[in-house]
């Protein structure tokens, strides 16, 4: 079972119980949060896909906030050749790592 969903306009293939880098999200860790209706684009669940609105809305997937960290720097070299021109930067890109708890129907459905 995986589902695809939708996190800061970025989509992610996730799987129960496994770990994932996403971009930065602005909760404290150890937080439990749930993802619902119009962030989650596809799920892949006994054998039967559900991408529309009104199938996926039966599902519900819990994800727990781990830690944040920073990527590893990636330097950006710009140069123009014989004009003495020459510029160096460096971006660590700000990481949050999540673990999906589980992938469900919801109660009642």
């Amino acid at each position: 079972m995986y589902a695809i969903i939708k996190i800061k306009k970025k989509q992610y293939k996730i799987k129960e119980n496994k770990y994932i880098y996403i971009d930065k999200i602005d909760l404290k860790t150890k937080k439990e949060i749930f993802i619902k209706n119009k962030n989650i684009i596809l799920i892949f669940y006994k054998k039967n896909i559900f991408y529309k609105k009104k199938d996926t809305k039966l599902f519900l997937i819990k994800i727990k906030i781990l830690k944040h960290i920073k990527n590893k720097k990636i330097n950006i070299i710009k140069f123009k050749r014989r004009k003495n021109y020459k510029r160096k930067y460096g971006h660590r890109q700000q990481l949050t790592k999540i673990k999906i708890k589980y992938i469900r129907k919801k109660n009642g459905t």
